[in-house]
């Protein structure tokens, strides 16, 4: 499938629309709060950055970042990432790790519009700050995340994390962690609409489309994970930006 097949116009009273990036007043309207619960939130900005800027940004991506698809290990077995990856941080930082993979951090300088597109994120989150980025890219609907928090020491106790999606739409998912005491019990007792009542409200999914932000914020990767799951019937490419700040001193939180 054609990446261009994917882009479509968005109309309003049977005109075209193209929506600036960053539009203020725009953004305000389609931002969407989901509570969590004990300190937990996500922001989902549905229409972030324009259809044009957009493909734009996804263009150089898929062109000009140096791809790779590294082997990593998990549950101590060796394996392929399932996914392309690139790993951008300012200086001075500490080093990454990751399900035994140490990337390659390239400066924001060696691809200048990532620079711009953190400008934009910045913008559109007030009082936010980003110093690192891993850029995914998903090749079709075999590539994938599967349940994970991002919950490392070096990210602090209650990390930000800002996800652009660029390209082909996937179903992004979030579910509560289990507790640690009582679930047994608590299960036992309860009768079984209240704990499917219960279930439901401990899962959310959004539709990641393109050009749409979605953001992590407060007791999240503690408290809940997060996937993009496999679809057998999906053929095009998806780019995702991941913001994060990295403490300089993880340590020092411990």
């Amino acid at each position: 499938m054609s990446l261009r097949k994917l882009k479509v116009a968005v109309t309003v009273g049977g005109e075209a629309t193209n929506p600036s990036p960053n539009n203020e007043s725009e953004n305000k309207a389609k931002r969407q709060t989901v509570v969590l619960g004990n300190g937990s939130e996500v922001v989902f900005i549905a229409r972030f950055v324009s259809f044009d800027q957009a493909w734009t940004w996804f263009d150089y991506l898929h062109t000009h970042i140096p791809w790779t698809r590294p082997t990593i290990r998990v549950f101590g077995r060796s394996c392929l990432q399932p996914r392309d990856t690139c790993y951008v941080a300012s200086p001075g930082l500490p080093q990454l790790v990751y399900s035994g993979y140490q990337p390659h951090a390239y400066s924001w300088v060696d691809h200048p519009p990532l620079k711009q597109i953190l400008e934009a994120v910045h913008k559109a989150l007030p009082g936010s700050s980003f110093n690192s980025l891993i850029i995914n890219r998903y090749k079709g609907g075999n590539d994938y995340v599967g349940w994970h928090s991002d919950d490392e020491k070096l990210y602090g106790s209650t990390p930000e994390i800002a996800s652009l999606s660029l390209g082909c739409e996937r179903e992004f998912f979030l579910k509560k962690k289990p507790s640690k005491t009582c679930k047994e019990s608590r299960d036992d007792q309860e009768p079984k609409s209240k704990r499917l009542k219960r279930n439901h409200a401990d899962q959310h999914s959004f539709t990641l489309k393109h050009g749409s932000l979605l953001v992590m914020r407060g007791y999240t990767q503690r408290d809940w994970m997060h996937s993009v799951p496999k679809r057998t019937k999906v053929e095009a490419t998806r780019i995702n930006l991941t913001f994060r700040w990295v403490l300089e001193d993880p340590g020092a939180m411990s």
